[in-house]
């Protein structure tokens, strides 16, 4: 019973949704970018809410099945899936199920130089392997916050949501991409949104920007986050607001996805010598508005 009004929220909001869907042509024009440092960070009292909201202003209620302390010895099977059904990994690196673990309370995430089976060979994977898992359920609106050290190479450490069920739209919303140790990359946190396909065109568009940290990102765990809801996604570091774009598409359910890739041709390759390198969670919680705050929220459409 704890889970089933966030359950009944999203889908309320996803029906209304459907039922009137944005027009397709209006693309975000309010955007802000964070210049310079954070500032004062706030400090944390309790698990139970965002770092951004510790008194709870926004009456965020715990969304379950997108949450995991991972505790144990093994990936909670109701909770995710290895790998991405829908596509093996990027080019040269494969996804590889052996890469995905989890031990003394995080999630590793590993990239590797190593041959890939011949069969994939073909197209286009060879000499690294690397990791993904995605949540089972599928989520919209609410807060995403994870604890999270990129790994300390120029492959990926990633944190994104992708693949809804809605016909005609493909979308996705990236909380962060970092290159941890590839070059120039080592202190940018990289956010993106994507907009591959709507009912009245297929042509890929995005509207991406950076923030620019005084660390260097893979040398420590650090606190991000994604407040997504209908008018605006507003991305956190530490608790700070660091960009907020106002929300003209990104309203379906969409699987929360950590995975590592090789980008050749934005971060480099990973050198052989930085390898095996791991990109670690700590932890991932996430929250909807209860039930009162649902009500008082108009559809968006």
């Amino acid at each position: 019973m704890r889970i089933l009004v966030p359950v009944l929220v999203v889908l309320h909001a996803c029906l209304a949704w459907a039922a009137d869907p944005p027009p397709a042509d209006k693309r975000p024009v309010k955007i802000w970018n964070r210049i310079g440092p954070l500032g004062e960070t706030p400090q944390r009292t309790t698990d139970a809410f965002p770092l951004s909201d510790q008194q709870n202003k926004g009456k965020w209620v715990k969304f379950e099945p997108m949450t995991d302390e991972f505790d144990g010895d093994q990936l909670d099977a109701e909770k995710w899936t290895v790998g991405l059904y829908w596509w093996k990994g990027r080019q040269p690196a494969l996804f590889s199920p052996k890469n995905v673990a989890v031990a003394d309370g995080k999630l590793h995430l590993t990239m590797r130089k190593e041959e890939v089976p011949a069969e994939f060979e073909k197209q286009g994977y060879r000499g690294y392997t690397s990791a993904a898992v995605h949540s089972k359920a599928r989520s919209s609106y609410g807060y995403y916050e994870v604890s999270a050290k990129p790994m300390n190479s120029a492959g990926s450490s990633s944190f994104w949501f992708q693949m809804e069920e809605t016909p005609g739209w493909l979308t996705e919303i990236d909380v962060f991409e970092i290159g941890g140790g590839a070059k120039g990359f080592e202190h940018k946190v990289n956010m993106n949104l994507h907009v591959f396909r709507t009912p009245n065109a297929k042509k890929l568009w995005n509207v991406g920007g950076a923030w620019v940290a005084p660390w260097r990102l893979a040398d420590d765990y650090h606190v991000y986050g994604l407040e997504w809801d209908r008018d605006e996604i507003k991305y956190y570091v530490d608790g700070v607001v660091v960009r907020s774009v106002e929300n003209t598409h990104w309203h379906q359910p969409l699987f929360m996805i950590f995975d590592s890739e090789t980008m050749p041709d934005w971060f480099g390759m990973p050198k052989d010598e930085d390898l095996p390198s791991t990109f670690r969670v700590e932890y991932v919680r996430a929250w909807k508005k209860d039930a009162s705050a649902a009500r008082a929220e108009k559809p968006a459409y």
